[in-house]
């Protein structure tokens, strides 16, 4: 069927024309470099190839012979006859248009997006032997690949004949909205807690020390409750944590875990000798050696029971850790306010012969000024350890444990080495799993 194009319509359809021909002179790219923050890629030429589409359409122009070959042809004479002057028969030409794919350039753009994408993160502090802090490894800003804008911009580049484009990304700073301490107010070491753990079989040695990369470098805002449970996250063998004696249902026995308190207990004095509001603890069902003096523990299990507090400084507050032989420290570093912490205790009001107690400390934190912003007690009533009777070695596999359970449980009669922490930078090393 010939063009149909009216006498009335010839003028903007000639319009068009010029338009439709401007792109199909223009020199498509033979190549594209697309760049977006950090990501550089050149397109493949397969891949550039399928964003090209080319369309023929029939266009009147003056000095061109008619490329129809038979120009009087039409489905409908009388409707030709009215609506397409002799002149636009005989002077049709055929023009190759080249366009852009959206839909091909879309799909390239959503399989880039996700090497271009990435989440905000904050850098890791650590300290130096003199007790300063440091960055040890830097943070970054989060970027996202804006996809709509991003294909409009391939597309413009391939029908204008550019070589590269720049693709356009969305900026996510890190949460700290810093990198530098100072900034931060992570400023001076304000308090730290130190408990013992002398005499703990491997697997709660093991426990220990991997509960403790949890809670390496964490930063708590000026306001914000911190709570041990949710920074711990899940505990169990795919998180990899050893079975040892926890206290459970009435009874002391082995489950994944177990020793993760002996953290929990050192983190909440760390807490209190900084002057921080504790909003959550709870003491154990029975005294353990590991944390004398008793009354200053804090038992803790998913999810709960837990143990929370505020940071109530004018900074942010950091938390590092390190172990020196048997000894496990965390040190808190923020701004020191001129407030003044003092604490009375921890005193046994009732020791019994079948082991149970009952224990209590006071804190008293008063501000620059003198005023008692926190005056606090902490009692623990502590039960007979016999009302928990530890298990004896497992022979056979409990029930409700799977074979994974199991096996890491028979694995875990492997000695392991847990080297001694470099004090240099604040990292807890661990060694590979028992039988790995």
């Amino acid at each position: 069927m010939p063009l149909m194009l009216s006498r009335r319509s010839t003028i903007p359809l000639l319009t068009i024309a010029t338009v439709f021909l401007g792109l199909s002179c223009h020199s498509t790219a033979s190549a594209l470099t697309v760049d977006a923050d950090g990501f550089h890629e050149t397109v493949p030429s397969k891949t550039l190839s399928s964003f090209l589409r080319v369309t023929t359409v029939l266009l009147p122009y003056s000095d061109t012979r008619s490329e129809i070959e038979d120009t009087t042809a039409c489905d409908r004479p009388f409707l030709c006859l009215w609506t397409i002057s002799r002149r636009s028969r005989e002077t049709t030409r055929a023009i190759s248009v080249r366009t852009a794919d959206s839909v091909a350039i879309s799909r390239y753009i959503s399989g880039i997006a996700g090497k271009v994408n990435r989440d905000p993160a904050n850098p890791i502090f650590g300290e130096t032997p003199e007790k300063k802090v440091i960055v040890t490894e830097s943070g970054h800003d989060g970027q996202t690949l804006d996809e709509s804008a991003a294909v409009a911009a391939v597309r413009t580049a391939i029908e204008n004949g550019r070589d590269s484009v720049t693709l356009p990304v969305s900026v996510t700073p890190p949460p700290l909205g810093g990198t530098d301490p100072e900034s931060l107010g992570i400023r001076e070491l304000i308090a730290e807690g130190t408990t013992n753990f002398r005499g703990s079989p491997k697997n709660r040695i093991w426990n220990i020390n991997q509960a403790l990369t949890r809670f390496q470098g964490v930063v708590i805002a000026p306001g914000e409750e911190f709570s041990f449970v949710k920074q711990l996250g899940d505990v169990d063998g795919e998180h990899g944590y050893l079975p040892e004696l926890v206290i459970k249902n009435n009874k002391t026995e082995p489950e994944f875990g177990g020793g993760i308190c002996q953290v929990s207990s050192t983190m909440f004095r760390a807490a209190v000798n900084a002057g921080l509001k504790i909003t959550a603890r709870r003491n154990h069902a029975y005294p353990v050696s590991y944390y004398k003096p008793y009354g200053m523990d804090a038992t803790v299990y998913v999810p709960n029971p837990d143990l929370r507090f505020v940071n109530n400084t004018p900074g942010h507050v950091l938390i590092l850790s390190s172990v020196e032989g048997t000894s496990l420290t965390f040190r808190l570093y923020g701004t020191h306010d001129g407030r003044s912490v003092s604490i009375d205790g921890p005193h046994i009001l009732e020791s019994n012969p079948d082991g149970s107690m009952k224990t209590t400390f006071s804190e008293k934190v008063a501000d620059a000024s003198g005023n008692i912003i926190l005056n606090d007690t902490f009692p623990s009533s502590y039960k007979s350890p016999s009302l928990y009777p530890h298990p004896q070695e497992l022979t056979t596999k409990p029930a409700d444990w799977s074979k994974k359970q199991w096996d890491a449980y028979l694995a875990a009669k492997v000695a392991v080495t847990v080297p001694k922490t470099p004090s240099t930078v604040a990292t807890i090393p661990i060694a590979s799993p028992p039988g790995n």
